[in-house]
């Protein structure tokens, strides 16, 4: 299951993983997001143990959202060592995000 990832425990869950972190920002509110959640939902069943993958709500977690620039969702982005390696915006297919995130392994 994705991890929900908040302004105060991304520093923790995200920035000081060892592992590969996919974080999907989203918003209750958005078709496109509700698409690629199950989407989401499978690859954290795919990568666990590998990778982290979280989800950041929007609307509940502002500032994270502003720091990364996240103007449109849904929005992917991949981290790696603290680091933004990868990013995807809109609705892509599941194949795509799994070979992006094991790029990064």
């Amino acid at each position: 299951m994705a991890v929900e990832i908040t302004d105060q425990s991304f520093q923790e869950v995200v920035l000081a993983s060892d592992k590969p972190v996919l974080v999907d920002f989203w918003a209750a509110w958005c078709g496109p997001c509700r698409m690629l959640g199950p989407i989401v939902e499978e690859l954290a069943n795919d990568f666990d143990g590998k990778a982290v993958v979280g989800k950041v709500d929007v609307d509940n977690n502002q500032n994270i959202s502003m720091e990364y620039g996240i103007r449109n969702i849904p929005t992917l982005l991949i981290f790696k060592n603290g680091e933004v390696v990868d990013k995807l915006v809109g609705v892509s297919p599941k194949e795509l995000i799994a070979e992006k995130l094991s790029a990064h392994m």
